[in-house]
């Protein structure tokens, strides 16, 4: 075996000896989105801010949902939640942590939602709040 063969095998059995934890954790390195707010403080029920937000593939994020109108927000991104892997869901600093995408999120009165992920597969998804897509709710979630 050449030496430089030797040194190669030694270095690659270290990275296994690691094991997963020597792996880099992107869960600690995330980024705040800017927040996606669905009404304002003007009595604007239907206003949104940041309806189209881009991010990139493997990196982790943190994307806060804040409701300000008096509506009941149903916040559906189903494609976009089925391609993401997710950490956890923050509301009220209580975390919900799970093996599976939601379905929706729910806003009866105003506060916020966090949504902290890892963009998996690139696209670009849809987002709404359902049942007021007419007002002008939607926007994308665009993964690059």
């Amino acid at each position: 075996m050449t030496r430089t063969l030797r040194i190669a095998t030694l270095a690659l059995a270290g990275l296994f000896a690691a094991g997963p934890a020597a792996a880099l954790d992107l869960t600690k390195k995330r980024e705040n989105l800017p927040d996606l707010v669905l009404g304002d403080d003007q009595g604007n029920d239907f206003a949104v801010e940041n309806k189209d937000i881009t991010l990139e593939s493997g990196k982790a994020y943190r994307l806060r949902i804040v409701a300000k109108g008096r509506q009941e927000y149903k916040f559906y991104a189903p494609e976009f939640f089925r391609y993401i892997w997710l950490n956890q869901i923050v509301i009220e600093h209580k975390e919900i942590h799970g093996g599976g995408a939601p379905d929706h999120l729910e806003f009866d009165d105003p506060g916020e939602i966090a949504v902290e992920f890892v963009a998996i597969k690139p696209g670009a998804y849809k987002w709404e709040a359902r049942g007021l897509e007419a007002k002008g709710m939607t926007g994308t979630l665009t993964v690059k």
